[in-house]
């Protein structure tokens, strides 16, 4: 008997998306950014596009579905890297590549990256989206390795938590992002016990 190959976890990029829909997209990102999910009407979402609310329920089935797919696309920008790291042999190297990524999105999106965290209608989308969970299963088994007990996860939360909460802090707010991600990176790197 043979046995099957490796599951490959689908890319959470994995749906095409016309031009239309990544104007609908770039538009809520920057609204969900700006005013909450709660905070944004599709209406909203069409007049930044330049369309009719009709025209983004032709896209987007609901307000949920941009969500998700907003940050399905954010999310997916740490794809490559992830599999990168799945793909490295050596652990700490694996989870150095991984913290870089993911600093890297977190200087560079700020004000989502806070939204994403915390925001509740995000938070229970998904908490609801299997998608969202699979990934995140997987970029902290790498982070973290494969401790799953209490203090492997209240370390992720306190790196989850500290990513999004220091990104828009107002005593950051002057670095450039380059000096923030290396600071961050310093930081993190401390609490996770990785070689500087």
């Amino acid at each position: 008997m043979v046995s099957p190959g490796p599951v490959v976890a689908p890319r959470l990029d994995a749906v095409p998306r016309s031009a239309a829909q990544t104007r609908i997209l770039d538009a809520a990102l920057d609204l969900i950014g700006e005013h909450g999910v709660s905070g944004t009407s599709l209406q909203m979402i069409a007049n930044s596009v330049g369309v009719t609310k009709a025209a983004v329920y032709h896209k987007f089935k609901s307000k949920d579905e941009i969500v998700i797919a907003v940050t399905e696309r954010e999310l997916a920008k740490l794809q490559d890297a992830l599999d990168a790291a799945e793909a490295e042999k050596q652990h700490s190297r694996a989870r150095l590549l991984l913290l870089a990524a993911v600093i890297d999105m977190a200087v560079e999106r700020r004000r989502w990256v806070s939204t994403l965290q915390h925001d509740p209608v995000i938070v229970r989308l998904l908490a609801e989206h299997q998608p969202f969970q699979d990934f995140l299963n997987r970029l902290y088994a790498v982070l973290l390795g494969e401790d799953v007990g209490p203090r492997a996860r209240v370390l992720a939360a306190i790196l989850s938590a500290a990513l999004a909460g220091a990104v828009i802090n107002p005593l950051v707010a002057d670095m450039d992002n380059d000096e923030l991600r290396t600071e961050l990176l310093l930081v993190t790197q401390r609490l996770l016990h990785l070689p500087d």
